[in-house]
């Protein structure tokens, strides 16, 4: 049951469109399934028709429960609300630049972000909620994200510490979540005029942190998944007024329909030129977007990390099987990682992943972390096995395999990395993370 304001006030908005509108939450929700580049070149069984807004998108049966399916676990792909893919695309993210993802969890966007990098330039990806900067962190090293920071900080924090010094932010904002009412049941039981409100304050002054960060010349992406003109037109025309250095960029986008100024009073101009996406129009959930471009020339650096140097037995392993990744060695605790080249330096916040995790070394020994595994395109000790086979069922579960290896062994399926083992003695010994394992 959709909450009686909220009707009546996109019955007001939408005259002799609402019953169209109102009639697509009868409808099936569509769900989207998008391919990772960087593991997976084809379309998947699991693929239907393509998400036109969205590189690598496509829309799916649920009844495939593609979730399930050990692709998944290997990070062939990430499953994400079609309309959800739409914001990424609009940053223009290109390889060798400097991005922020500022309110990035659970992943989504950040990943496409990541693959249109290729995997060079920095990649940050924040979120303030240490329960939900796990799944990010989590959701990164399962897509084998090799150049991306994970923080956990508030976005005033890193507006301090990075002033006018990425090339491209995205500010997927934390709204009302009109557009997810027929996703979410919590959506609607949460939704009030005042959470309304609340949200649209918060997001002006999130807006405020991530403008600070761009450098002039730059592209923001602000976005919701919501309907309300207030969190939408209203904190874009507001932010406007305030910044007469930033306007609305125009973007090609037949899919979607423009902004609304009609509906927000004091529009700033280029509002029209903001972008709303609609369920009775596409085959997605309500979403907004504006893309804005800084003018000027100021732009800042900040001091770079020091890189350390590897242990001797981490570059062994290294060398025993011809990995070469670049990047700046880094050690958090007794975990060493591969940061991207040129990483800002980290102390003083809150960092749960500095790029590729590696492992650690342990009684003088090299333990490869999990990323590591879901990273690597080739190994020389490997083991593979069909995706539909009892071995990669047992692997998932966390049993042992028989197999004649000796050493860290790669567990493939179907060519794609899935995680370690440690062979000995005829069996292999599961390596797979506990919390990651199956029960069934």
């Amino acid at each position: 049951m959709l909450p009686d304001a909220f009707l009546a006030r996109m019955r007001r908005l939408l005259g002799a469109e609402f019953d169209a509108f109102l009639a697509s939450y009868e409808l099936p929700r569509n769900v989207g399934i998008r391919l990772n580049p960087q593991k997976c070149s084809a379309p998947l069984p699991f693929c239907g028709e393509r998400v036109g807004w969205a590189p690598n998108g496509y829309y799916y049966d649920p009844a495939l429960r593609p979730g399930l399916h050990p692709y998944h676990e290997a990070g062939l792909y990430y499953l994400q609300e079609p309309s959800a893919m739409a914001p990424a695309p609009l940053l223009d993210a290109q390889p060798g630049q400097r991005v922020l993802d500022l309110c990035a969890a659970p992943g989504g966007k950040t990943t496409q972000l990541a693959a249109a990098m290729c995997g060079r330039g920095l990649l940050v990806c924040n979120e303030i909620h240490p329960k939900r900067a796990r799944i990010l962190s989590s959701n990164i090293e399962r897509m084998g994200v090799k150049n991306a920071l994970v923080l956990n900080e508030h976005p005033a924090k890193l507006a301090e510490r990075f002033p006018l010094y990425f090339d491209r932010v995205l500010v997927d904002a934390p709204c009302s979540g009109e557009g997810m009412f027929r996703k979410e049941d919590a959506a609607v039981t949460d939704w009030s005029e005042e959470t309304v409100a609340m949200c649209a304050a918060r997001q002006s002054e999130i807006l405020e942190s991530a403008a600070a960060m761009l450098k002039a010349g730059g592209r923001l992406v602000y976005s919701t998944c919501t309907f309300s003109p207030e969190e939408n037109e209203g904190v874009i025309s507001a932010f406007l007024h305030r910044h007469p250095d930033f306007s609305v960029l125009p973007c090609d986008a037949p899919y979607f329909d423009r902004g609304r100024p009609d509906w927000i009073d004091d529009p700033a101009g280029g509002i029209e030129n903001t972008l709303r996406l609609f369920p009775h129009r596409l085959r997605g959930e309500g979403h907004f977007a504006a893309v804005l471009v800084r003018s000027g020339d100021r732009q800042n650096d900040v001091p770079t990390e020091r890189a350390g140097r590897l242990p001797a037995e981490i570059s062994a392993f290294f060398a025993e099987n011809g990995i070469a990744p670049g990047g700046i060695p880094i050690c958090f605790g007794d975990t060493w990682f591969l940061a991207p080249e040129d990483t800002p330096e980290l102390r003083g916040l809150r960092v749960l992943r500095a790029g590729l995790e590696l492992g650690e070394v342990r009684k003088g020994r090299f333990v490869p972390a999990h990323a590591l595994a879901l990273s690597l395109e080739t190994f020389p000790n490997c083991v593979d096995f069909p995706a539909d086979s009892r071995e990669i069922a047992a692997y998932l579960r966390g049993e042992t395999l028989p197999a004649d290896r000796r050493g860290w062994t790669l567990v493939t399926v179907d060519g794609h990395g899935l995680g370690w083992a440690h062979g000995a003695d005829g069996v292999l010994k599961n390596h797979y993370p506990k919390g990651l394992r199956r029960k069934n």
